[in-house]
Order: structure tokens, then sequence, then C-alpha cells
């Protein structure tokens, strides 16, 4: 019995254990009790059970006024060049391009040109040489007559004017040869050989000085009739007239534009001061012989080659069309055959033996007309080979030219 109620006793201090520490609703604590660690909530703006007031109330704080900060306005980086003109393919730059490249022809050859206003024209003084007329043939064919303004031999360029500008004439801006960057990429557009609208690719090899002038350097291929051509860049913008090329029997590679700040210059009516020198005879005696001044006649027949060659090829467009005019004549006008061997068949008329045969009656006046033709032609080529030997190129050089363009006869050393 003794035992049982001491069993009772330990399960109803057990059951009010339990309740004291369990049982209450949770937040709330035995008045007067703290509990270890905790505060008691209390309510927003009271002070808990047994927290003396204050003595005064607690000043109010003031805040520091908010300063805003100054506006900075970024600015926003960019990778372009200063230069607004964005790069373009090459195939977009000849399309550009190309329309605004002109041929230059003269009596004395072929040169090129290149439209950097409506009624403008940028070439090398070296292919309008001493004419104040020259014809120019635009890329769709078409030609015009224009007159030489002004001329710089000393930096080898000249500024041709048409008497009105064509509408919509597509033209090529100056960007800057001066600052062009060694390996960036060019193209030179011109008629090499009378070839019109051919378009060299090549980099930038060096911006040399040479005798005061300063020329670009390149590889891109520059050879007679490229003369006065565009030298392009990334942006379609010009940095150099292609001015001259150093042969291959001297050098692979090399060829070389005016900068086309010079072109800027005479423009705007500065023209540089005339010097006893021309760029092509500098760079000569530069090139030749590492530095060692060339003679004034190795300038002078690296040139005169150039010129003559381009005479060539425009003598023997001519005598293309001479042929067709032949080939009418003698299947109507013509009753025989034609001794002998030509380059062209109708150099037979220079000599009575190499045509045996009769002319059809009525015929004269047409056979005369060729006889005049052919005349013009052999005056020309023997007026050109002429100024060459004057200019001591060798015979074989000359002759060689005139192979080249179907021109090779021996009447013409008689």
């Amino acid at each position: 019995m003794l035992n049982a109620l001491k069993t009772l006793a330990v399960v109803l201090v057990a059951g009010v254990a339990v309740y004291w520490l369990y049982g209450r609703t949770p937040g709330t604590m035995a008045p007067g009790a703290m509990a270890h660690g905790t505060l008691a909530p209390v309510a927003p703006g009271t002070l808990a059970p047994g927290t003396p007031a204050p003595d005064t109330e607690a000043p109010e704080i003031e805040m520091p006024k908010m300063v805003p900060l100054p506006t900075i306005e970024s600015t926003p980086t960019s990778t372009k060049a200063s230069d607004p003109r964005q790069p373009l393919t090459p195939e977009e730059i000849v399309a550009q391009a190309l329309p605004a490249v002109v041929r230059i022809e003269t009596a004395g050859g072929l040169g090129t040109g290149f439209f950097v206003s409506g009624d403008t024209i940028v070439t090398n003084a070296h292919v309008v040489q001493e004419n104040a007329i020259v014809t120019i043939r635009r890329a769709n064919g078409s030609t015009s007559m224009a007159h030489v303004e002004t001329k710089a031999p000393s930096v080898d360029l000249a500024v041709i004017k048409l008497a009105s500008a064509q509408p919509g004439q597509p033209t090529i801006a100056l960007g800057a040869g001066r600052t062009a960057r060694q390996g960036q990429e060019v193209l030179a557009l011109g008629s090499p050989l009378g070839l019109q609208n051919t378009v060299t690719r090549g980099i930038v090899s060096a911006v040399r000085d040479v005798g005061g002038v300063t020329l670009v350097q390149t590889d891109a291929a520059i050879n007679p009739g490229n003369s006065g051509g565009p030298l392009l860049d990334r942006t379609g913008a010009a940095i150099g007239v292609n001015s001259m090329g150093v042969r291959p029997t001297v050098a692979q590679g090399l060829s070389f534009a005016i900068a086309i700040e010079y072109a800027g210059d005479l423009l705007g009516g500065h023209a540089p001061s005339a010097t006893a020198s021309t760029p092509l005879a500098t760079l000569t005696q530069t090139v030749q012989g590492g530095g060692i001044p060339a003679s004034e006649a190795d300038s002078g027949r690296a040139r005169a080659e150039a010129m003559f060659d381009q005479t060539m090829a425009t003598i023997g467009r001519r005598a293309d069309a001479l042929d067709d005019y032949w080939r009418q004549f003698t299947a109507a006008c013509y009753q025989g055959r034609v001794v002998g061997a030509f380059s062209r068949e109708w150099f037979a008329v220079f000599d009575t033996r190499a045509m045996p045969g009769l002319v059809a009656p009525g015929c004269s006046v047409p056979f005369e007309e060729l006889r005049q033709r052919a005349n013009a032609i052999a005056t020309d080529v023997r007026a050109a080979d002429e100024r060459a030997r004057t200019a001591d190129i060798y015979p074989g050089t000359r002759r060689d030219a005139r192979r080249r363009y179907r021109l090779d006869y021996a009447g013409w050393d008689r």
C-alpha cells in the first residue's frame, strides 16, 4: 500500500512538470519568469514589464539630408576606327570603284585615271605627257574629251577636267597614304597594257620617303597602263595614285604609288614646288645598285620602255580595226592572192609585188582609204620606234614589243 502511494505521487509530480514545461501556450511565460538567453516578446512602443522608464524622452535624431550624386554620362566604348567608313569586301570595293575609273588615251599611249568629283579626274603627269587634250574611256565604253588643267611632274600627278559633269558620276574618296599601315590590304585598279577594268590585290609593303616624296610601296602588280589609277584601302578610299613598278628583271613585287595627300594638295590649288627630278628617276637611283645613283640614261630608258609598250598597244588596236576592213575589201574588191607571209595580211599594201592580183573596177576609193589608214599606222610605228631608239631602248626590246602586238614588219626599218 505504501509503495502504491509513492508511485502515485511520482506520477502526479511528473504530470505537473510536463504540463509546466510543454502544456503552456507558446510564447508565454510564468509571471515574473525570465527565459534564459531570450527576451520576452514586447508589443511595439511598450517596455517590457519591470523595465524602468527613462528619465527623459530620447532626443530625435536628425537624419542628414541626402545629396544626390552627380549624374555621370557614360561614354560608350567603341572598337570602330575614327574613320566612320567600314571595311568592305574586295568584291564590294571593286563594284563601287570601277565606275569611277577611266582609261586615258593619248597619241603617245594609254594610262588610267579616276574621278574625284563629277567633272574632275586625277592621274599621273607622265600619262598625259605634254598633251593639253586627252580622251577618257569609261568602264561602259563611252568616251569623252577632257583638258589637262594642271600638272605637277615633281610628284608625277595631273588633274584633268571635263567640260561638264555627267549626272550621277561615281567618284572615289581620298583617304590617307602617309599613315598607311604595313600589311594592310590594298587593291590597284587600272588598264595594264590596255586591258581596262583590271584589278590586282596586295598589301602595303612600306611607306617610304624617296627624294622628299612619300611613296606607298605595295606588292600589288602595277604594270604599264596602270599608271594614274587608284590604290584603294579596305574602305574603298584612295590612299595612293599608282605610278610605277620595278621591272621584273630587277626585282619582283616592287610597285609604288604616290601618296594621295599630294593629289589633295593639287586639287586644293597648292602645287608642290618644282624639282629637277621625278619620283621615277629618284626611285630608280635608290633601287639600282643598292642606293648608288643610276645614270640618267637608265632612268630615261625605264620610262621610255613603258611608254613604247603603251604606244604599241594603242597602234595595235587600230591595226585590229584595219584587219576587219581588209577582210571586207578583199572579199568584195580584190581578185587574186597575197604573196608573202605577214603578221597582218594588209601589210601587203606596202609592197606592190605582194598584191599581183587586180582591184575590181569601182573599188579604187575603198582601196585608197585602206592604203591611207595603213600608211598612217606605218608612220606612227616608225615615229614611236625612233623615239624609243633615241631613248636608248635596246633593239631586242623594241622588236619584242612590236611582235607582242603583231606590228613586226621588216619594212619599218626601211
